[in-house]
Formats: structure tokens, sequence, C-alpha cells
């Protein structure tokens, strides 16, 4: 019988290299609805091809265009952002991929988790803002919260080897991005240009930022939290430029088991898909004797001010990790449209967690709310103080 696939944001990175590894996987693996925001030739010709029950689109002012373009689509078409969470909830589907960049995909995260479903986590958003909602549906509902991305998954794959309580330590580890070896200077006047040349991995623009600021270590301190239930003290960063080494776990009996492997995607996903079992992939092996060597690196807290308040804010808890993840998503937003130089970046974020009043056990509709707040703190910020523009 195959296991029935939902991927969420189906025509972005993560949603295209999820379908290229259900292709190798082969007919155990079914893909029975995509989403799309805005990308409906690409949705189209996935539906073409996978021909899933049902496809959604959720930007509302494409909803009229994409009844044209799917017109000869024999499935159901939804349309809005909440069709997610009617796709995150289908009762045939057994894995749920979530892979919609920012806060959008929260919702339906939440959805599958309730709904009892084995769901696939790309993007940081649903851990970070929700991490308590969404650990606690799991367990009510047994749930399985498996990690796409590199880095959670090899600690995932690590844990494999002890028992939680046994373990000491957990490593993140981070390319270093683009400014890796840039001095304050040259990182705050960094083009956008500059930002988007990650020395490793091919990632979509906002998430190539968070990588040039270190911004998505950050946020990944704030994931291992809820991922696998630890203090923030027992959790570490180093800096890693050959993104070979995906992330380590050392235990109390000093081991260090750590996963390594090329720089693709292509691997964390298909463990998440056919986890417990291991099952022959599409990515290319690893060939330690052509690297040489491996380097590792403590990062300077005071380079990368987003790690700094990623440990701060994964301490505080409650909303505060809610504000520096959707001022942080304002903020690149507006560099990327050359509103605010690099260094900005995080001056934005550091004034929005400066004025908020932290809020602990809230609801969804009050995390978005917290959300919403800390976007509008953003805009208000570029709007009204000259002195972060210029």
């Amino acid at each position: 019988m195959s296991k029935k696939v939902v991927i969420l944001g189906s025509t972005g990175s993560i949603g295209r290299n999820a379908l290229q590894v259900i292709d190798a996987l082969g007919p155990e693996y079914e893909v029975i609805a995509l989403s799309a925001h805005t990308s409906l030739d690409r949705l189209a010709e996935q539906a073409e091809k996978y021909r899933p029950r049902y496809i959604a689109v959720t930007d509302t002012s494409s909803a009229h265009i994409s009844k044209q373009t799917f017109s000869g689509f024999s499935g159901t078409v939804l349309s809005g952002s909440d069709s997610l969470v009617e796709l995150a909830s289908l009762k045939q589907a057994d894995i749920i991929v979530c892979a919609v960049v920012g806060a959008a995909g929260l919702p339906a995260a939440l959805a599958a988790a309730k709904a009892g479903k084995t769901v696939a986590i790309a993007n940081k958003e649903p851990l970070v803002i929700a991490g308590e909602l969404l650990t606690a549906a799991a367990r009510q509902s047994g749930a399985k919260l498996l990690p796409i991305d590199s880095e959670h998954s090899a600690v995932f794959q690590a844990m494999q080897a002890g028992n939680p309580q046994e373990v000491r330590k957990v490593i993140l580890t981070a390319s270093g991005g683009p400014f890796r070896n840039a001095t304050l200077e040259e990182m705050n006047n960094a083009t956008v240009e500059q930002a988007l040349n990650h020395p490793t991995w091919d990632m979509g623009p906002k998430i190539t930022i968070d990588s040039a600021t270190m911004m998505n270590k950050a946020l990944e301190i704030i994931e291992a939290v809820w991922l696998f239930d630890l203090p923030v003290d027992k959790i570490d960063v180093l800096i890693h430029p050959e993104s070979v080494v995906h992330s380590m776990v050392e235990f109390i009996d000093g081991s260090v088991i750590a996963q390594l492997g090329t720089p693709d995607m292509k691997v964390p996903i298909q463990y998440a898909l056919t986890y417990p079992q291991r099952r022959e992939g599409i990515s290319e092996g690893l060939q330690l004797h052509k690297l040489g060597q491996l380097n590792f690196q403590t990062p300077d807290l005071n380079h990368f001010r987003a790690l700094a308040l990623g440990f701060e804010v994964a301490k505080t808890s409650g909303s505060a990790p809610v504000v520096f993840n959707a001022a942080n998503e304002a903020a690149v937003e507006a560099f990327l449209d050359g509103q605010i130089r690099f260094g900005q970046i995080m001056e934005l974020i550091d004034h929005c967690l400066q004025v908020h009043s932290n809020q602990e056990h809230l609801t969804l509709e009050e995390l978005l709310e917290i959300d919403a707040w800390a976007r509008q703190q953003v805009a208000a910020r570029l709007d009204h103080n000259t002195t972060v523009i210029n």
C-alpha cells in the first residue's frame, strides 16, 4: 500500500526536491495534493505530471487565473490560505511536507499535527512561532514531527545512537555564509548581490539572506529546543565552511556522533519520507578523500548579532520568538527591496524585541496577532524613522 504524500509549497526549492525524491522512490509513494502561492504555471506542470487529487493556490488574487490555468485538471482545485489547512487535514494523507516559506504555513502544520500525521517540516516558522502548541498537539495525537532542514535532520539521525537523556550537547553547524571573513563595516554595507552570493548552498533569496546574517542558525536554536526537548544551554553552534558535517550530537560518555553528506537537500527530505528505514538515494555520495580537510571555528557573536539574539530569545521563549521571526521576515524583505542596508536588518529586529512585552502560553490566534504586530512595527519604523533607512 502506497504512502500518500501532501506537499505544501511544491513549487519552491524544497517542494521540487521532494518530488524528485518521490520520483526515485517509485510507486510506493503517491502524491495526492500539491500547493503553490503564485507559481501557477509550475504548479500546472506538476499537476499534469503527478495527477494529484487536490491542488491549492494560496494567493487569493490568483484564484480567478487558477481556474483557467487548471481547466484540464480533473481533481479538486482549492484557493486561499485556508486551503493549506484543508490539505494538511486530508483523511487519506500519511505524510505532510511543510515547505511554505514564512508564517503562512503555520496553521497547516498545526492542523497536520492535530490530525496525527507524519509532519515533515522544512520551514522554520512552525516550531519557532508555535513550538509549544505544535509539540503538544503531536504528543496528544501521536503525530511524528520529522525535520527536513539539513541541520536538524543531522541531529535527529545522530540521536538514533543514544537516548535523549544521554545527550550532553547538540552542535549545529553553519557555513558562515558569504560574510564569514568579512569585517563588520563590509557586512553593514553589503549589497543585495553580495548577500545572495552563498558559497555553498543554492537556496531561495530569503533563506540565503538569513544565512548571511546567521539568522537561520538563530532560528534553528529555537527549533532545536522544541524539536528535541532540550534546554538552550545544551545547544551550541560552530562555523563549518565546507558544509559537509551537517550537525553533531555529543553524548555523556564523550562520544560525538556526526552526520556527514554532500550539501544536497534531497538527503534529509528522503530520510523524512522513508523514516525509520533508509532507501537507495539519488544524491551524490560523499568523497572525503577529495575534501582533504574539514574546518571548524567558533562564531563571533559580536560579528553575527542574530546568533547572539537567537540564544537570548530561545531562553526567553514565550512570544519573543514570534517577534524575532516576524521582524526578520519584514526586515529581510525591506533589504531585498533596497529600502535598508544589510546592517539595518538586525537594528530593526532588535528594536522590535526591545519594545515588545513578552507573553507566554498563547493560542494560535494570539501568536499570529503578535506576528502581525511585529511586522507593523518594522513598517512603522521604515516609514517614520529616517535614521533607519538613510
